[in-house]
Order: structure tokens, then sequence, then C-alpha cells
């Protein structure tokens, strides 16, 4: 069976940085991490290679940098690695995005599973792995919670949304998105960080695959960000202090009284 998962690297949340002329991610020099929804669906493909067999390749798209975080996926578990890297990728926004890894698993030949995490911490879009499965035109389940049973043809899964859980069977090739919930991702060990270290891992450029060169990038991102801001600060609040918790809820309510809230 051939599993391929799509990881990204992504800033840390509390460093982001925006150049405010393309209104894109400044990603050199900032601290990354992988995906934490990206672990929970590499950790999935993990558990269905230990149990029915096969291979996991994972794939991302990114600058040079990413190497890093394909190479904690290989020290996890993954058998290969394949990072997209290109200046003609850069501020690809999702559908641009998934014309590129969509190109990148075709040229990979036959693929059974796909695995995305549900979203990306720094977009939160949730659309890149949808968008993908319809450039292959193969079958999806999205927010797929756990993974109940497959065969040669098909998969059973559990879908979460907000009024409960839905069983869906799909036939494959499918490409499934994870939540959390589905599982808690392996550290990785010792022996296979020093395994990582030793492998390779294959960069494709746009030269590598077969793209739509107007399809990829700034030129081919149908969505722009038009302006991007700080908040203002909101005013700090107020702190009651009081002898006891009736004196200091009567201070409240007549404070709130008197701001016409109440």
């Amino acid at each position: 069976m051939e599993i391929v998962v799509c990881v990204k690297q992504v800033p840390d949340t509390t460093e982001v940085r925006i150049d405010p002329e393309t209104n894109t991610l400044i990603r050199q020099g900032v601290p990354s991490i992988v995906n934490p929804f990206d672990k929970n669906a590499l950790e999935a493909a993990l558990q269905l290679k230990e149990k029915h067999g096969g291979k996991v390749t994972v794939l991302s798209m990114g600058p040079p940098q990413a190497k890093e975080a394909l190479k904690e996926c290989l020290a996890m578990g993954a058998d290969e690695a394949i990072l997209m890297s290109d200046r003609a990728f850069g501020g690809s926004d999702t559908l641009a995005t998934s014309h590129a890894l969509a190109s990148g698993i075709r040229k990979m030949g036959k693929v059974d599973i796909i695995l995305c995490g549900k979203q990306a911490i720094d977009g939160d879009t949730a659309q890149v792995g949808p968008e993908i499965a319809e450039h292959l035109g193969i079958n999806q389940v999205t927010y797929v919670s756990k993974i109940n049973d497959l065969d040669e043809q098909k998969i059973n899964v559990e879908r979460e949304h907000e009024e409960g859980y839905e069983v869906i069977e799909a036939q494959m090739p499918v490409l499934l998105t994870v939540v959390k919930s589905i599982n808690e991702p392996r550290y990785p060990t010792v022996k296979g960080t020093m395994k990582a270290n030793r492998k390779e891992i294959t960069i494709w450029t746009v030269q590598d695959v077969e793209v739509d060169h107007n399809a990829l990038g700034l030129k081919g991102s149908p969505t722009q960000v038009r302006r991007i801001f700080t908040p203002e600060r909101r005013v700090q609040g107020e702190i009651i202090q009081a002898d006891s918790a009736r004196e200091a809820a009567a201070t409240l309510v007549k404070r709130l009284v008197g701001i016409k809230i109440i």
C-alpha cells in the first residue's frame, strides 16, 4: 500500500512576521515547527503501515529550511521524504499550493491513500487537502477521527462533525484529512533521528513536475491579501477590590448600571 502524507512547516505562532510589500509570511529566520495536525496525519499513516504493510512518503512544498520538518517526519518513521522547493512556488495561495502538491503526487505514480491534517495553524483555511483531491479527481473524506477498516479497494472511516459522527465508506484511492482526536503522534526515537540524518531528502523543482506555470505562485493565486494590520490593543480591565464578595458584587452591578450595560 502506497501512502502519502502532505506536511507543512509552519512558523511558530508566537514569531509570525509579515512582508509588508507582498502581505505574505516571512519564513526565513523565523522559528518553525511541523504543523501539529500533519503530525496526526503522519501517525495515522504509520499505524496503517504497521497494520497493513506498505510505504509512507511525506511530501511538502516550501523553502529549503522545510527540510528540517521532513527530517522530523523521517525520524518518526516515514520511509521517504520529498520537498518541492522553487521560487516559482513562492506566494502560492491554497489553490496554487494544492495544484503543485497534486502534480507531485501524480509524479509518484500509484497512490492508495493521501493523508493531510485538517488545516494548517498559520492559515486555518482547511482548503488544501480537499483541493488536492479535486485536482486528482479522487474521493475525499474530511475531519476523519477514526479509521475503522480497509481492504484493497475501500476504506471505512468515522468522520467528525458538529452534531456527532458519520461512518463513511469510500473507494480508494482516497484523500483523508484528520482531526487531532484521531491519535497521539509518537515522538522521534534516537535511532530514528540518526537514521533520518543519514537519509537524503529528494528535492523537486518546478522543472521536475508537470504543472501549469500560470497556476503557481502569486500569479496563479486568485485570492490576495489586501491588508494586514495589528489590531488595536483593548483597554485593560479593571479589578474591583473589596472586603467581601457581596461588596464586590454590589460595586460591579453599580458600575454596569452606570455604563448602561444592565
